[in-house]
């Protein structure tokens, strides 16, 4: 049972996906890309407050999976490296820049920032801080989907650091326990802040570390899109089949530091340049579409019309106003009538 899930997603492997479907995913990971290229050059500007978590690397798993969810049924949570989950919602970079100045017409109203944004409206439930406290509220919204009967499922992303926070195995056992309607997925990018996997974790396999509560594990290259396409559709079936949780390890790489006040002096410039040459989700999803027949300056078109949708974005954000002052006092309380 318990390596089932496994074997059906190796039989299938790869997902197969039409031109059109491989063009959007193409699209997408160079959005997510270049706006995050585009923050942190708007953070270096001191136009972004904080701490700022870019995704660049990582663009492969949120593409691949959220494309798999059932956009009027299912939610989604994440940690604090959430702008690149937003965009592959389909959300406006506009208002998600506008969030990450701190402006009004941010998504939260510019109260949010990096770390906090979130989107009731998408069922988008953050952005959060505290590592790993997002994987026990998604357990939550897992219930509210099982009691509602809506027949939608949550996806709860967390990272290889927040994957030794107790709270996350009390979450793992309620949802084993109540059966819950609930996607696990740890983005192994390889380091917890500065501490490689190997040095913080006694077991560095990720998707293991549900057997003991009886809950799958799937094993998956986070940086193959249509690979992680397959795996998604896999898990999700099992979980829409009334089967239980599902726990996947999306084996991926961050290119920047863990937040841009790191210098990432714990890695050699050596290993950042062979992810990028070797595995880079962008660069391989491109081969293959040359390899499918499509001419290299038809994609460059595309690179050059996301570019321009990410300029658009940084030059509303600034001249966006920021939020007035009264604004301190709204959205504290829910109040009910």
């Amino acid at each position: 049972m318990l390596h089932s899930l496994q074997a059906e997603f190796e039989a299938a492997k790869s997902f197969a996906a039409s031109d059109d479907q491989m063009l959007e995913f193409y699209r997408q990971m160079l959005l997510i890309r270049r706006f995050e290229e585009k923050a942190g050059q708007l953070y270096g500007l001191g136009l972004i407050g904080g701490f700022c978590h870019l995704y660049i690397g990582q663009e492969a798993v949120a593409i691949g999976l959220q494309s798999a969810l059932d956009n009027d049924k299912d939610s989604v949570i994440t940690g604090y490296r959430d702008h690149g989950h937003m965009l592959a919602y389909g959300i406006d970079p506009k208002v998600i820049m506008a969030e990450l100045t701190g402006r009004e017409a941010g998504i939260s109203k510019g109260k949010g920032g990096s770390m906090h944004m979130f989107s009731t409206e998408h069922k988008f439930y953050g952005g959060h801080g505290i590592v790993g406290a997002q994987v026990a509220l998604g357990g939550g919204l897992a219930l509210a989907h099982q009691y509602n009967e809506d027949g939608g499922l949550c996806l709860a992303y967390f990272g290889d650091g927040a994957a030794n926070q107790g709270q996350v195995y009390e979450t793992f056992n309620m949802a084993a326990l109540w059966n819950l309607p609930i996607v696990f997925v740890v983005e192994d990018n390889q380091y917890a802040m500065g501490t490689a996997s190997a040095r913080s974790s006694a077991e560095t396999r990720f998707h293991r570390r549900g057997t003991a509560f009886r809950i799958p594990g799937m094993d998956v290259d986070g940086m193959n899109v249509l690979e992680v396409r397959a795996a998604a559709e896999v898990a999700f079936k099992h979980v829409r089949d009334g089967k239980g949780p599902v726990l996947m390890e999306l084996n991926t790489y961050r290119y920047r530091g863990h937040s841009m006040s790191d210098p990432a002096k714990y890695r050699t410039r050596d290993e950042v340049q062979e992810q990028r040459e070797k595995y880079d989700p962008i660069e391989r999803l491109k081969k293959s579409l040359v390899e499918a027949g499509h001419d290299e300056a038809d994609l460059k078109a595309i690179d050059k019309d996301i570019r321009k949708i990410v300029t658009e974005a940084a030059d509303f954000s600034e001249s966006s106003p920021e939020p007035e002052p009264s604004e301190l006092y709204t959205d504290i309380l829910v109040e009910k009538y």
